[in-house]
């Protein structure tokens, strides 16, 4: 935590400001790829991501098929995301104001390893749950160490 004055800042745990570094080796350093991944890495990212590679989309529509995301979640991540290059954001003066959002080129580029992710955890989930329920099985009472981060949705069942 840095105190400067009044106001109290907490430094991100990617932040190296003022902290003398070590030479480093450019291909074998972490760090740059731990940035970017900080931000494309998260779950909204990738739905977002995904959701806007059919085209533009006003914001209550992105909202609706993101689903579970909150209107602040969505607003914080959109703003990253446009400050990071990945989306665009185009305001059209009407009453009320139209905004649509939109993949840059840079946001395209990105869909397509998000989307290769997107199918390989479709085509895994049945072999991670069973993962999951054979280490559970193995230790009764463990608990994952990112609680409420682990999905442990029920699809309704097939039947033929």
């Amino acid at each position: 935590m840095l105190v400067t004055g009044e106001v109290v800042a907490r430094r991100h745990f990617l932040d190296t400001t003022g902290t003398k570094l070590k030479p480093i080796d450019q291909h074998r350093d972490c760090r740059p790829v731990g940035e970017i991944l900080n931000q494309i890495g998260g779950k909204w990212t990738v739905l977002i991501i995904t959701r806007l590679a059919a085209g533009p989309l006003r914001f209550g529509e992105l909202k609706r098929m993101v689903g579970g995301i909150s209107q602040k979640m969505l607003t914080a991540t959109l703003r990253d995301l446009e400050r990071d290059g990945f989306v665009s954001r185009t305001v059209t003066p009407s009453i009320p104001p139209r905004v649509d959002y939109e993949l840059t080129e840079l946001g395209y580029d990105l869909q397509v390893p998000l989307a290769a992710i997107s199918e390989w955890a479709l085509r895994n989930r049945e072999r991670v749950l069973a993962a999951r329920e054979r280490y559970e099985g193995e230790n009764p009472g463990s608990r994952p160490s990112r609680v409420g981060r682990v999905a442990t949705l029920e699809l309704p069942s097939q039947t033929a």
